[in-house]
């Protein structure tokens, strides 16, 4: 897709910060909003870690991580903001695990002895550190209930019923293993939400003292995983939603 890479590493904030009182936006406007965070040829705008390096690769276009070693995070820290990822799992799984099911209001479902249910999942497991921490970090995952899942704030007792249950994803939206997926992840304040494949999975889920800004980051959790179409811009409260151009293909 034809993004306009990032500039010296800079943090994009509130200031810059297009509003609804925009003109409609021509496609060539749309897509100057638009700021690549992988450039599809190596790992600038990257912090590599001694134990990451061996572990991400470029392979044509494609950033791919072979299961091994450490998580990856940008150089750039963001603010508020809308940010687009493109992801696709290969390789083995870790094995069948049994995983809980999660009722909508961020419990876990039990039966009728009082003991958690759970089914058998092929183990993958990945996600997306947002603003610096592992505790907003927007799961990618072979649970029951899908990706998107907050799990950081779901399972924190010290948090609103409100975020636990928010924290939850609405639906499943996760295609087959070896499909392509396409995360659209919005963080305006504290208000998080994620569109998975098209499916409003995590809907104005507050995230109480999640840090005002930070850089992303790619979650090495053991599972072999490819990245592309990372893309991202500031937002606010009245920004126009603009289409990303080439998203998903």
């Amino acid at each position: 897709m034809k993004l306009a890479a990032i500039v010296g590493g800079s943090a994009f904030t509130t200031a810059t910060v297009l509003t609804g009182c925009d003109a409609a936006p021509t496609s060539a406007r749309a897509e100057s909003y638009w700021r690549t965070l992988f450039n599809g040829h190596d790992l600038e705008g990257w912090t590599v870690s001694a134990d990451a390096a061996p572990h991400w690769s470029v392979d044509e276009g494609v950033l791919v991580f072979d299961g091994v070693g450490g998580d990856l995070w940008t150089t750039a820290s963001f603010e508020n903001f809308e940010l687009l990822v493109s992801w696709r799992w290969i390789g083995p799984s870790q094995g069948t695990v049994e995983r809980p099911l999660i009722d909508v209001d961020g419990s876990y479902r039990l039966d009728d002895s009082g003991e958690r249910m759970t089914v058998p999942v092929e183990e993958r497991d990945s996600g997306i550190y947002l603003r610096g921490s592992s505790k907003s970090q927007v799961n990618i995952w072979a649970w029951p209930a899908g990706s998107g899942e907050v799990y950081g704030y779901r399972t924190d007792a010290s948090m609103p019923a409100e975020t636990r249950a928010a924290a939850t994803p609405l639906q499943r939206g996760d295609r087959p293993v070896g499909a392509w997926n396409d995360f659209r992840i919005s963080l305006v304040g504290e208000i998080l939400n994620v569109h998975l494949n098209g499916q409003h999975v995590i809907m104005d889920c507050p995230l109480p003292g999640v840090a005002a800004a930070g850089p992303i980051g790619l979650q090495a959790h053991g599972s072999a995983i490819e990245f592309r179409d990372l893309a991202i811009r500031p937002i606010g409260p009245k920004t126009r939603r603009y289409p990303a151009p080439g998203h998903g293909r």
